[in-house]
């Protein structure tokens, strides 16, 4: 493009392709799998062939991976996941991360079936530990799916101290997916898996990490920002309007 000159309008290209969001490799099996059956059913019923058909445009929403615009700070904590903040309040940490048995601040961030269940980390770090824990697959808005259900931790080296974020199966969640090694260096905001399908991310903090968010409240994984450091203000009074 020339110096001064107007810049080029977007094509109608432009346009559909910033109207889709990107799937993630990991969807694309389910994917497949999910379209294939569709075609195998329609060729015995057209109603289960629209009902493959709704099916498999779930799954490809499920597998989103959309880009997020993540705060680089390090007295920030953003949320790990897409969902609804459905506690925020003082909690013991899973004993496989050997944290102690004194609390932490707790948030946890609760995915449903429609969530998009890509996990990023909450802060910057490096990774000192991954443990995974078989359990139950209760309801993960219950408060003790913490304790329960099956698990997967990671103990975050922060320049604010240790933070663990535990990805927590559901009642419909078998799966949990963990791309990250310990040892390894870790990006606020990068992305470090995945669980299928519905299911619960906790943040355990430090002292001195404030809540900026309240039960009830909307996070997206890696924008929202659900604690700081250094703070002085008090967790922040809501309203529903």
């Amino acid at each position: 493009m020339k110096q001064g000159s107007p810049p080029s309008p977007m094509t109608l290209l432009d346009s559909v392709k910033n109207t889709f969001v990107p799937i993630h490799r990991e969807g694309y099996p389910f994917i497949a799998a999910f379209a294939a059956a569709t075609l195998f059913l329609g060729y015995f019923s057209s109603i289960l062939f629209w009902i493959g058909l709704i099916l498999t445009a779930w799954c490809v929403y499920f597998y989103r991976d959309p880009e997020r615009v993540t705060p680089v700070d390090d007295r920030l904590v953003v949320s790990p996941a897409d969902g609804v903040i459905s506690a925020v309040g003082p909690a013991v940490p899973p004993s496989e991360l050997g944290l102690g048995s004194g609390e932490m601040t707790r948030i946890s961030v609760f995915m449903n079936v429609f969530s998009c269940h890509i996990n990023r980390a909450p802060v910057r770090g490096r990774i000192t530990r991954i443990e995974h824990k078989p359990g139950k697959f209760l309801n993960a808005e219950l408060d003790k799916a913490s304790a329960e259900n099956e698990r997967n931790g990671l103990v975050i080296d922060s320049p604010n101290g240790t933070i663990a974020a535990v990805q927590i199966a559901g009642l419909v969640a078998r799966r949990i997916v963990c791309w990250a090694e310990a040892g390894g260096s870790i990006a606020i905001g990068e992305r470090f898996g995945l669980i299928r399908f519905g299911s619960r991310v906790d943040v355990f903090l430090p002292s001195g990490a404030v809540p900026r968010v309240a039960v009830g409240q909307t996070a997206v994984g890696g924008e929202t920002v659900l604690a700081e450091f250094g703070g002085t203000a008090v967790t922040p009074l809501v309203r529903i309007s």
